[in-house]
């Protein structure tokens, strides 16, 4: 942040003073989402509370920083929770060294893992992407190693995958063998599931089936055909036309010897397409439940419970648009829960589209700059900008003049 004269409070803490120039204290639970390219959500939370001290310095503050499943979702859970991270080298997309880095929760009995931070897009020049080859072996890698830290609870986000290998990576990180018709380990990449023969489990690492893996994913996509990983998902990763089927047909070998030697349909469910089909492979090699990403999160970080005694909640995130209303996105998750509660919702944003859409799930709407504003200068001033689009919201709010 640009600047912060007020020491922020303890990320999930609640600090209660008495009444204030004749006002009762109001206890405020701020949710932000991270706003994506300038804030992150922790950071937008703190400028939320600038902005509310400059009008009500007594009130209590919540913070619970908030993500939904995608970049984020680390830092954010970490934040809200207390807890910590943890970092370690791994292979990345394309078997080159990565450092990642994963949240402990809960003194180490939940794990939160991005596969993004091992097996990202965004660790790829675009000319060296290629979904025939790149790996996930590195979120296995993260995987295991809290495994072996004791955590037996994950939360796993996979959006933003460079990798179109159905999970093979990580599996074989996790101990499973994925053996071709003469014994042979398969080798790295979604091209190579074409030569599957059988999956060998006598090596695995760990009890997977006494672990809960639930997967924050927000796309509904099957894993093979043409609304599958390889068909809608290949291209933007660099699959050309005929890649594209190459690796639909890899996805659809690996569908089936899951099927066979670990008993497990996949092909054809909702979600499994996901990070190139890394959804289809954390259910059947993790046994993984897949959840809409703002419901995990909320129910990772205990919102309900953060929002009892509330008198308000602040959320946002950098565009606030039909998107948000219609996928459940994190403010709206928000809304809904505080609404369930009987407690109003303000939300702000740097930009706000389909008003009247958007409007129906939210108590009050505030926009951090105008239909004017530079984009340079939007972002460069994001922090002080939603400093000054909270205080007018809460002065308009408690009704006090401007």
């Amino acid at each position: 942040m640009d600047r912060n004269p007020c020491p922020p409070l303890p990320l999930g803490a609640i600090r209660r003073r008495p009444s204030y120039a004749g006002y009762p204290p109001m206890r405020i639970v701020l949710a932000p989402n991270a706003f994506k390219g300038t804030l992150t959500a922790v950071e937008a939370a703190q400028a939320m509370a600038e902005g509310i001290r400059r009008v009500l310095p007594e009130a209590d503050l919540v913070f619970v920083p908030i993500a939904d499943g995608g970049d984020g979702t680390v830092e954010a859970l970490v934040a809200a929770t207390g807890g910590e991270r943890r970092s370690l080298l791994v292979r990345g997309p394309l078997d080159q060294p990565v450092q990642a880095s994963y949240g402990l929760l809960e003194g180490g009995a939940v794990a939160v893992i991005e596969m993004a931070r091992a097996s990202g897009l965004a660790l790829l020049p675009p000319d060296r992407r290629d979904p025939r080859i790149t790996t996930t072996y590195g979120v296995g890698e993260l995987l295991q190693h809290a495994y072996d830290q004791g955590a037996r609870r994950f939360i796993v986000g996979i959006g933003g995958s460079a990798t179109n290998d159905g999970g093979a990576g990580m599996a074989q990180a996790l101990g499973y063998h994925l053996l071709d018709a003469r014994g042979l380990e398969l080798g790295p990449g979604g091209a190579a599931l074409a030569s599957l023969d059988r999956i060998h489990v006598g090596g695995v690492h760990g009890d997977w089936s006494a672990a809960s893996v639930q997967v924050a994913s927000d796309v509904t996509n099957p894993l093979t055909g043409r609304h599958g990983a390889s068909a809608v998902y290949g291209p933007q990763k660099g699959a050309t036309p005929q890649v594209v089927a190459e690796l639909d047909a890899a996805l659809r070998r690996l569908a089936a010897v899951i099927r066979r030697d670990l008993g497990r349909e996949v092909e054809t469910l909702p979600g499994a397409g996901a990070a190139g089909g890394l959804g289809a492979g954390l259910v059947a090699f993790t046994g993984a439940e897949l959840r809409p990403g703002a419901d995990l999160v909320m129910d990772a970080i205990r919102l309900d419970d953060r929002l009892r005694g509330a008198d308000l909640v602040l959320t946002g995130e950098g565009r606030l648009d039909a998107q948000t209303a219609r996928f459940g996105k994190g403010p709206a998750a928000v809304a809904r829960r505080a609404r369930a509660a009987g407690i109003p919702v303000i939300a702000i944003a740097g930009g706000v589209a389909d008003h009247a859409e958007v409007l129906a799930i939210f108590d009050g709407l505030e926009a951090t700059v105008s239909s004017t504003t530079p984009l340079e200068e939007a972002m460069a001033q994001a922090g002080p900008l939603l400093t000054d689009a909270t205080e007018r919201a809460i002065r308009r709010r408690a009704k006090l003049p401007a």
